[in-house]
């Protein structure tokens, strides 16, 4: 508040000399003509807000001051001699000069605080005065008054300027039903699977000469029963959101889903057979171990010639490999030893038309197989997976306390089997054998 009135006094003590020093014999519109800046910095200190410099207005003081002091001067040799001294005229053209030299600081002063990254694009009190129409004219001096209307600078805010809001929900990570995807399925409409499998064959046929007696083979059956799993999840919303967000609603529904195939594409690989669980193709008794000792593997590229030999050895056994699972981190590192290796570029290629391939057999990353680990089989022929039910997704508001809090539990679950019926199709085990 203080500088605000020292500013409006330097500029009433300004237009008291100026009727002093006319009635004083001193050519004011004259004067002015040749210190345009003294007028422009004056009408910049009326239309200027607070202005942070107290070396500026250090500088209006010691204008007043001068000014003061010359209108005592000039009114006093007005009356001694009747007209103004030269010395007196010499010195408010000085104050001309020196006032050209606070209008071009208080000039700076007004652009830098504009040019603040907050106040981008607001046009000051000071900018819409110098960029006036008129205000050229006026400052050469072809107009004896400039009246300019400014107006009020708004800022923006939060309150008053909407977000975007963008249609649709970004969703979480999703990975590939890869294992799934491998296997053959079927339906079912029973709680169990219930199947007869060669348990073993002992084939004795060879030549015989006539009148000798035959080879005799053996064959031995077991019954197996394969219980149907159930995998289920649930979320509680509230009612109004179901009723209000549609799409948040569906989304939650999907999601539901996603959570319970994923589970079962593990399951797929790694269930224990222990009731709940789904019986896996790794599960003890649901493959063939491949038995190659790492003596049998040579120096280098042990992974691949193992990989190999496993599938020559089902290939015999009458299984023609169509799949090779693996970790994904295993695959990686794998792929990485051939670009490093030089010997193996040549010996395989990892991919065809954007499928991962070894030797010619489709590579299947799955998340549920444990690292270092692998199977390379047959696996159409091996395994089935009966569905049940596929996933369901049921609401209920009658959970616990859901009706007086206007809750809806979501429950999501799918009920399915795997049997394993050649566990001789698929061999696996370490992939760094001992």
């Amino acid at each position: 508040m203080k500088k605000s009135y020292l500013r409006i006094g330097a500029i009433l003590a300004i237009a008291l000399v100026g009727f002093a020093a006319q009635a004083a014999g001193v050519d004011v519109h004259a004067l002015a003509l040749q210190n345009q800046s003294f007028i422009t910095g004056m009408a910049m200190l009326g239309v200027m807000g607070e202005i942070d410099g107290s070396g500026i207005l250090a500088a209006l003081d010691k204008v007043e001051a001068k000014l003061v002091a010359m209108s005592e001067k000039a009114e006093g040799e007005f009356k001694t001699v009747g007209k103004t001294a030269s010395d007196t005229k010499t010195a408010l053209d000085a104050i001309g000069v020196e006032q050209r030299v606070l209008a071009d600081r208080l000039l700076a002063v007004e652009q830098k605080a504009t040019a603040a990254p907050a106040a981008a694009g607001i046009t000051s009190w000071g900018e819409q005065f110098v960029k006036s129409a008129r205000y050229a004219d006026f400052a050469g001096g072809n107009l004896a008054k400039l009246r300019v209307e400014v107006k009020n600078s708004l800022v923006g805010s939060d309150t008053n300027v909407a977000p975007q809001r963008n249609a649709g929900i970004v969703a979480g990570a999703s990975l590939p039903f890869s294992m799934e995807s491998l296997l053959p399925s079927t339906t079912t409409g029973s709680n169990a699977i219930e199947f007869t499998k060669e348990a073993s064959f002992t084939n004795n046929a060879a030549e015989a000469s006539e009148g000798a007696a035959k080879g005799e083979s053996a064959l031995t059956w077991s019954l197996v029963n394969m219980p149907v799993s159930t995998v289920a999840h649930w979320i509680k919303i509230s009612k109004q959101l179901a009723a209000d967000a549609p799409a948040l609603a569906a989304y939650v529904n999907t999601r539901m889903r996603y959570g319970v195939n994923q589970k079962v594409d593990t399951q797929l690989v790694v269930g224990d057979g222990v009731a709940p669980n789904i019986s896996g193709t790794y599960d003890t008794g649901n493959f063939t171990a491949h038995g190659i000792a790492d003596a049998a593997l040579g120096a280098t590229l042990k992974k691949f010639v193992l990989i190999r030999k496993v599938i020559a050895a089902l290939y015999a056994a009458g299984y023609p490999a169509d799949a090779i699972v693996l970790n994904p981190a295993d695959w990686a590192t794998m792929e990485i030893e051939l670009l490093t290796t030089a010997a193996g570029q040549t010996l395989v290629n990892t991919s065809d038309a954007g499928v991962p391939r070894l030797f010619g057999v489709p590579v299947v990353q799955a998340i549920g197989m444990a690292a270092d680990t692998f199977q390379v089989g047959r696996f159409s022929e091996a395994y089935m997976v009966y569905n049940r039910e596929g996933v369901v997704v049921e609401m209920s508001d009658s959970d616990s306390d859901n009706f007086t809090k206007n809750l809806i539990t979501l429950r999501a679950e799918r009920r399915l089997a795997l049997a394993t019926e050649k566990p001789a199709a698929v061999r696996g085990g370490d992939l760094t054998p001992a």
